[in-house]
């Protein structure tokens, strides 16, 4: 006689089975939820209930794209904003993997560092902006700083963490075989901790984009910023969404790079949700 039938309470386990699902099913599952706000969009201008002065219908929107991509505006705007977003994106990376890996490999790197790290982390980025209109004036400088600073804590923190939960064991026998520091550190410590690598680069991405934003706010003389300021000026809330949205669509593919890095450097690892 079977468990269950000794006790009647107890129920036979059911092995979890897996749902192979296609990439097409699952990107138009994904699709869905921006389908449905941009009909609940348009339908609230269609029916009067979003008005104009308060936002733009997705056809005014359109046709707003079209002028600025005509007139060359929209592509000269991308192209300044993505160059700031991405020099600061790039100091910010190197600055937190380095202070990162120096305090999480090192005991004196972390009583030394790690302290005074933590304590700047804490700060707002975005009350640094009065400082460094002082320090650097309303030039490029001050702007990819700022985008610098706010992508430099994301990154360490998790270059810290991830450096940190690296198998001891591994580390040491490693070392037994006479590998060097900078080799153990490049053969041994960042494999192990790439999880934690690609997670902080998805927040440091995200905040770059977040970032950007307050840069431009900067007396900007160029990019998106700036074109929503003069959107403002003149009540343009086509424009102002136009740039809205790009602002949403970076941060999107900001995130979809990383998942890609992660299929890639780490293609044994399930995908979250696949086994449901």
């Amino acid at each position: 006689m079977s468990d269950a039938g000794l006790h009647p309470g107890l129920v036979r386990p059911r092995p979890q089975r897996r749902r192979a699902r296609s990439r097409t099913y699952s990107a138009t599952v994904r699709t869905l939820g921006p389908l449905a706000l941009l009909v609940l969009w348009w339908a609230a201008s269609a029916t009067g209930l979003l008005t104009p002065d308060v936002l733009a219908s997705p056809a005014e929107v359109l046709r707003a794209v079209g002028e600025l991509w005509g007139n060359g505006q929209l592509p000269d705007a991308l192209t300044t904003s993505l160059t700031r977003s991405g020099l600061g994106l790039l100091i910010g990376l190197a600055a937190g993997l380095v202070l990162g890996i120096t305090t999480g490999f090192t005991r004196l790197g972390d009583e030394l560092l790690d302290s005074s790290i933590q304590t700047l982390r804490t700060i707002p980025f975005l009350s640094l902006v009065p400082l460094f209109m002082v320090w650097f004036g309303i030039n490029e400088t001050a702007k990819i700083l700022l985008i610098a600073i706010a992508t430099t804590f994301p990154m360490y923190v998790s270059t810290s963490s991830g450096v940190r939960n690296t198998d001891p064991k591994l580390i040491e026998a490693m070392r037994s075989f006479g590998m060097g520091r900078f080799a153990l550190v490049r053969e041994v410590v960042l494999p192990g901790a790439l999880p934690s690598l690609l997670a902080g680069l998805r927040l440091s991405m995200t905040l770059s984009v977040i970032a950007l934003i307050a840069a431009e706010e900067i007396n900007a003389t160029a990019g998106i910023g700036y074109l929503m300021s003069q959107a403002q000026s003149y009540a343009r809330t086509d424009i102002l969404a136009v740039c809205i949205l790009v602002y949403g669509l970076l941060g999107l593919t900001a995130d979809i790079v990383v998942r890609l890095l992660e299929r890639l450097l780490m293609p044994w690892r399930t995908p979250q949700g696949a086994t449901r």
